[in-house]
């Protein structure tokens, strides 16, 4: 029997920017892989188009939703569609992110607020329309992916993007200390620098002026493992997280990193 045979997960941040294994486009169709019916949301009709067409035979337990996470309206008609096709949701795995460069001088206020409703208050939506479902059925399993970057400095300033990880952090454990008698488990999935499209996509032109080779080798020098993960690696964190497997793990972090966040310098 698969890992999840008969679960039901919806997936945040399913499409990707760029072709390629992004964390949520791994995390879906590895669900999918293994026996999930898996809700994949997006707000980018094609991205999630190129996610089932990665799928191969995983493709047929996957369906598309669009989806705006920083919308209490939005999320809650997209939980709604994943009970009218597949059932109320066992997994909820917490995808969407980005990130702006720059300190509080630098950023905008608006480009602040942008930051702690994509990446916070996204995973606070999210969370006030599924739990009742999971508390109902005394069930659950939350996976919260949040970034080195809310740990400790990662190299560049992006403070909105730090605060706003750090948050989903505390806020996953607060949540599962305060659900942990209702069945439900929360953890996050706390990833490094992957090699995922959004290097190539958007991350080359912000630090090096699209020098995709120099952001590559600025990124594996601080890694002692010496190689960048990609997507792949977060999903099967996630995946653990989710699973039976870690029915004793709750408000936790899983660290997805290659040794950085445990070095001095």
């Amino acid at each position: 029997m698969k890992r999840f045979e008969s679960k039901v997960a919806i997936v945040t941040g399913a499409g990707c920017v760029g072709a390629g294994w992004g964390n949520g486009r791994a995390m879906a169709v590895r669900l999918a892989e293994e026996g999930a019916r898996v809700l994949a949301v997006d707000r980018d009709a094609e991205r999630l188009a190129e996610t089932l067409s990665l799928a191969d035979s995983a493709a047929a337990s996957i369906t598309t939703c669009i989806c705006d996470v920083t919308s209490s309206a939005s999320v809650q008609a997209m939980v709604e569609a994943c009970i009218e096709t597949y059932g109320a949701p066992d997994i909820l795995i917490n995808n969407v992110g980005g990130s702006a460069a720059g300190g509080p001088v630098q950023l905008s206020e608006e480009a602040w607020d942008t930051q702690i409703d994509v990446n916070l208050k996204s995973v606070f939506l999210t969370c006030k329309h599924v739990l009742p479902h999971m508390i109902e059925r005394k069930r659950g399993a939350i996976v919260n992916v949040a970034s080195t970057s809310g740990l400790r400095w990662t190299g560049s300033a992006q403070v909105a993007y730090a605060a706003s990880k750090a948050g989903v952090i505390h806020l996953s454990r607060v949540v599962a200390v305060q659900h942990a008698a209702d069945g439900v488990r929360v953890n996050t999935v706390v990833p490094g620098q992957l090699h995922t499209p959004m290097v190539e996509a958007r991350l080359a032109r912000q630090r090096t002026g699209g020098d995709i080779e120099a952001l590559l080798a600025s990124r594996v020098k601080r890694i002692p493992l010496g190689f960048m993960g990609d997507g792949r690696d977060t999903a099967s964190a996630a995946l653990y997280l989710a699973s039976d497997e870690a029915r004793f793990v709750t408000g936790t972090e899983l660290v997805v990193d290659g040794g950085m966040t445990a070095r001095c310098d």
